[in-house]
């Protein structure tokens, strides 16, 4: 069996330390040759890159390079090369390893994504935000369906499940959605939820940005949108399901009336390790439902007034790529501000919508980007009118 070569870009986060204890698994099928973290967490850094035996790591704050370096001395580690900045995180994605597993929250993960696919690597792909953002720009560096292994459990469901049929068989993509903490609540009771009841995900545990986005369903628009582009499907045929068991993590139903599910417990080691290895399946990843015992899979329509976020996205992927670059910018910014105590819980969508319809009309007349700078630029803005709403 060939061995692949790995980098993993944001090695120190729930993508990046759940990818690690899957290679780990399988040291005979993957050999890790560069490691990319933010740089808050530079013990746990040093730890990964003395563990396997790691070449290069790099680091996206150049003042963590001191302490990094410390870290890695600490841990056996001396001899390790560094690289500090964003640019060391583009190069190290662009550095032509077999694998890129690109774990980085937020729309900083595009060039990242874009240097990996020029460079030739497969990219399992987590940073949902490299296509909501991106857009084009992303899918004009390669082929997607030739290079792109989607690393989110609802887009590899889909993944999976349209191995069962050609894409003019596809009648609609069902995604699946856990409902959050705030399930079943009204709007009307969600005006005093803290950062704390928010951050309580009933079924998977995450980083703090895509918990909260999970809890607004956020995440779900931002998926609806990824679905789209990833397996060019029009908006019209992509549904929301319901689903708080998170047992089924999406669906394909095929013109015939058949409905294709992928469905496992809830754990991204799953996914994480397709998007590695695929089309081979690795053995000893995660565990297998249990049908020896009874178990109850319910399904409940989208309540999209108590969870307006999902058709706010809908709106943008329908309106244009800068609209969908905006809304990713200005529900970062809020929700940042959110888990700092300065917006409440339902000012999270609403500060996005607001920014929305302050730059719908700039938005529409250009709407597709030309570069990656020139969506940067839009997004620095979108984030600017995000704040000034926020401070008022």
């Amino acid at each position: 069996m060939q061995t692949s070569t790995v980098v993993i870009l944001g090695s120190t986060g729930s993508i990046g330390t759940q990818g690690l204890d899957v290679i780990s698994r399988h040291l005979d099928r993957f050999n890790v040759v560069g490691l990319a973290a933010g740089g808050s967490h530079v013990e746990l850094l040093a730890q990964q890159a003395a563990q396997f035996h790691v070449s290069e790591v790099a680091v996206f704050k150049e003042s963590a390079a001191k302490a990094l370096r410390e870290a890695l001395e600490q841990a056996g580690a001396g001899n390790v090369r560094i690289t500090a900045g964003p640019e060391a995180v583009v190069a190290m994605a662009g550095s032509g390893a077999d694998v890129v597993l690109n774990g980085i929250t937020g729309s900083i993960g595009l060039e990242p994504s874009i240097a990996a696919l020029q460079a030739g690597s497969q990219l399992a792909l987590a940073n949902k935000e490299s296509v909501v953002a991106g857009g084009h720009l992303l899918f004009d560096a390669q082929v997607r369906a030739q290079q792109i292994n989607p690393v989110d459990s609802e887009h590899s469901a889909i993944w999976q499940s349209l191995r069962s049929g050609t894409h003019g068989e596809v009648s609609k993509l069902v995604v699946t959605a856990s409902g959050g903490p705030f399930r079943g609540w009204k709007r009307e009771q969600m005006t005093d939820i803290t950062p704390e009841q928010a951050l309580n995900h009933p079924t998977w545990n995450m980083g703090p940005v895509v918990t909260i986005n999970s809890s607004t369903l956020m995440n779900k628009g931002l998926e609806v949108i990824e679905a789209s582009r990833l397996f060019d499907m029009p908006p019209s045929r992509i549904d929301v399901t319901v689903h708080p068991q998170s047992i089924v993590h999406s669906m394909v139903e095929f013109r015939d009336g058949a409905t294709i599910a992928q469905a496992s417990p809830p754990d991204m080691r799953l996914p994480i390790a397709l998007g590695l290895s695929a089309p081979e399946r690795l053995g000893n990843i995660a565990a297998a439902c249990d049908w020896t015992k009874a178990a109850t899979w319910t399904f409940e329509p989208l309540d999209d007034e108590a969870f307006p976020a999902v058709s706010l996205a809908r709106h943008c992927l329908e309106a244009s790529e800068k609209h969908t670059a905006v809304l990713n910018a200005a529900n970062e910014q809020a929700v940042h501000a959110f888990l700092e105590h300065r917006l409440p819980y339902l000012g999270i969508v609403d500060t996005v919508r607001e920014v929305l319809d302050e730059m719908d009309a700039e938005l529409r007349g250009n709407p597709l980007f030309a570069s990656v700078e020139e969506m940067s630029q839009l997004e620095l803005e979108a984030r600017h009118r995000a704040d000034n709403l926020i401070n008022k």
